[in-house]
């Protein structure tokens, strides 16, 4: 792995704070530094690869829709009711 400096100015008070802490924990501030920034790059990554997801989702959605493939309010909603009454019919049998 090539290695590169990476210098930037922080308050003097913070530093030293940051370097206290990191001495409690047995680190370094840089290998912190190098942790939050390994952390970071991998939530952007996680994030970017949900949000692909996610549209890949909508499109699917949206081309069902534009095909007609749709089910209707209504039928959702008695498919809904069917459910609430299997839930609601568990509940009072594990009540009594």
């Amino acid at each position: 792995m090539s290695e590169a400096t990476f210098t930037f100015r922080v308050d003097e008070t913070l530093k030293n704070e940051f370097a206290a802490a990191a001495k409690i924990r047995d680190r370094t501030g840089a290998q912190l530094l190098r942790d939050f920034m390994r952390d970071f790059v991998r939530q952007q990554q996680e994030a970017a690869e949900h949000d692909a997801w996610f549209r890949r989702q909508v499109q699917i959605g949206l081309d069902s829709a534009a095909a007609g493939d749709v089910i209707s309010a209504e039928e959702v909603e008695a498919q809904a009711e069917i459910r609430r009454a299997e839930t609601q019919r568990k509940l009072t049998g594990s009540a009594s």
